[in-house]
């Protein structure tokens, strides 16, 4: 007996079902209706399949489905769906909301008007990764995942040059097998993390003809991650760090800062970050410091600041 779990029945059937199901002498459904079950032939699962003479096979929608598990306590065997069978579904309502009969919102949205949605979720999932959020990681990772489904399908639409989202995967699994030829071909082994980081560039530099060791670094990020990409970019062109801007301006001392953090291995943005937000916080507990006082913070002068500021390791002032 066989059982074949389909959470996703869209995504089609595992290969490794398909002897299986050629083979049965009967196939049941349970918790599938129609499609797919009816492609197949199968027949509504009566209350004990173990009674059932075999061989047969079950296709279920949930693994906790009384029929799968009266089944697996039977010594059944299981195949499941491989990994990324929900991204068959995922794409497929994008294209239901994007569609005629769809939403209206989702089908007025364009690439320039997606963008501000994109930088949102990506610092809303950072942030969920600095807080080490898992509920809210695994959330935001699904709202930044909308946002390349939505322009994947907003450039299907594109009269001149059109693509969909299974291009925009083909060219990944592309670039990922192309760029570790020590992982899917028989080339030179890779032990290090710091050796793949040079291979990775080496590989990127010969597959897009780059002139410049900087071609390829995305000038519309913050301006702090910026300064530590090019720190690290041009630290691995050999540029030494003297010939940084020398200036004494804030924005020329806060270059050489970040670039330098880079090439030490520091991520400047992040790091940036970080005490942006213990710095918040620290606001935050004066705040809370001088309402317990009788104070109104909007109202206190530097020293009330700092009697209320509080001390490390520390909630609230000494």
């Amino acid at each position: 007996m066989t059982v074949v779990l389909l959470p996703y029945p869209d995504a089609g059937i595992p290969p490794a079902a398909v002897p299986f199901l050629r083979s049965a002498q009967a196939v049941y459904a349970s918790g599938i209706d129609g499609g797919l079950a009816d492609l197949l032939g199968a027949k509504p699962a009566p209350d004990d399949l173990t009674a059932e003479p075999g061989p047969i096979v079950l296709i279920a929608a949930d693994e906790t489905d009384p029929a799968v598990v009266a089944l697996v306590r039977a010594g059944s065997r299981v195949i499941a769906q491989p990994a990324g069978s929900g991204l068959v579904e995922a794409a497929q309502v994008m294209d239901r909301l994007r569609s005629p009969g769809g939403c209206p919102w989702d089908a007025e949205q364009t690439h320039d008007s997606l963008r501000q949605y994109l930088v949102e979720e990506t610092y809303e999932l950072l942030d969920a990764i600095e807080e080490r959020d898992r509920a809210a990681l695994r959330e935001e990772l699904g709202d930044v995942l909308l946002q390349v489904l939505f322009h994947a399908r907003v450039a299907a639409e594109d009269t001149g040059d059109p693509f969909d989202i299974d291009a925009v995967a083909s060219g990944l699994v592309a670039k990922l097998v192309g760029r570790h030829p020590h992982v899917f071909t028989d080339a030179e082994r890779v032990h290090t993390a710091a050796h793949q980081q040079v291979r990775w560039e080496e590989l990127k530099q010969a597959e897009k003809q780059r002139e410049s060791s900087v071609d390829g670094v995305a000038l519309g990020q913050p301006a702090v991650a910026l300064a530590g990409k090019l720190g690290q970019r041009t630290g691995r062109a050999g540029v030494p760090a003297d010939l940084f801007p020398g200036g004494d301006s804030p924005a020329e001392q806060v270059f050489r800062l970040a670039a330098q953090a880079r090439r030490d291995g520091v991520d400047p943005e992040g790091e940036l970050r970080a005490v942006a937000k213990r710095f918040a916080a620290d606001v935050r507990a004066a705040e809370r410091s001088a309402r317990a006082a009788g104070l109104d913070p909007a109202a206190m002068d530097a020293g009330a600041w700092r009697a209320h500021w509080p001390q490390p390791n520390s909630d609230s002032p000494q």
